[in-house]
């Protein structure tokens, strides 16, 4: 019923995301978290975040959720610290979360 539906819509909302993209065009990951991932990614692929904007088109090849910003923070920068070959054996070891859909993110 609704009651389940607006649950289940504001527990998603207060979910902080971790994502990986990946640039063809550059052969490079960019990593960082967000609480709207959808909204994110068009940013990114838009053109409106400056430190990607060179790498369009950036596809989603990780991501998982966090409760709360300061894990979501504290993953981020774990993630930042890995080099390529680093980062392709994180993604291939810990498969990415599905999405509140049940549907991949990745």
């Amino acid at each position: 019923g609704p009651t389940f539906s607006r649950f289940r819509r504001d527990f998603f909302l207060e979910m902080y995301y971790v994502y990986i993209l990946f640039s063809p065009k550059l052969n490079a990951f960019y990593k960082g978290q967000t609480n709207n991932l959808q909204q994110r990614l068009i940013r990114h692929n838009q053109g409106n975040e400056k430190f990607t904007r060179t790498g369009r088109p950036w596809t989603l090849v990780w991501a998982t959720t966090k409760e709360t910003r300061s894990e979501a923070l504290k993953l981020e920068r774990k993630l930042k610290n890995l080099s390529q070959k680093k980062t392709i054996e994180f993604i291939k070891k810990y498969p990415p979360v599905a999405g509140p859909d049940g549907l991949p993110l990745a």
